[in-house]
């Protein structure tokens, strides 16, 4: 069951949902709260590699980390993909999970804001890593402290006997992939 305005500020307050900091007036809306978008960004640099090895353990040296400063936006060009982070950090409950869903005014713009990673798990603790990607015509500026994508909590059947410990527990910047991981078990 998708909680409404109502269980979700009733679950706020018990401290069951735990979103920091969050102006509950200005971000809760119907069916969910409003993340903002943070001011830290991944870009995957251009390098001579011929293609992605999806078992190497750090994609890191392939990154460039930007921190956009107060008042400038961070340009994202067509066709372009690159990690963002949330503002607010999220901690949830066993018996609770959360999808993340764009905003229908970017979304019209051809602002993508995960790729395929919509879902937070129970027991996840942590700011949340964004998908951005830009599959319209012209460049736009994403301002830090905007709102940027919705959370909507659904209830679970029970709550989950293995809280989420994994390997993006805790995040506090975005973070690249961690697949390589899988392939070390």
């Amino acid at each position: 069951m998708i909680l409404s305005d109502r269980d979700i500020h009733r679950y706020m307050k018990e401290g069951r949902i735990k979103i920091t900091p969050c102006n509950v007036k200005e971000q809760l809306k119907t069916i969910g709260v409003d993340l903002r978008l943070g001011d830290t960004f991944k870009i995957f640099k251009i390098t001579h590699k011929s293609h992605v090895d999806l078992a190497e353990e750090n994609y890191e040296p392939d990154t460039e980390t930007v921190q956009v400063k107060n008042g400038k936006g961070f340009i994202l060009h067509p066709d372009e993909f690159v990690l963002g982070i949330t503002k607010e950090s999220v901690e949830l409950p066993n018996d609770l999970m959360a999808h993340i869903d764009g905003r229908s005014s970017l979304g019209r713009l051809g602002i993508g804001v995960h790729s395929t990673a919509g879902h937070v798990d129970p027991g996840y603790k942590g700011r949340l890593t964004l998908e951005i990607s830009n599959i319209g015509k012209l460049p736009i500026s994403l301002n830090p402290g905007m709102r940027f994508c919705c959370l909507i909590f659904e209830t679970l059947s029970s709550p989950a006997e293995k809280a989420y410990r994994g390997k993006y527990y805790g995040t506090k910047l975005p973070q690249t992939s961690k697949i390589g991981q899988e392939f070390r078990k």
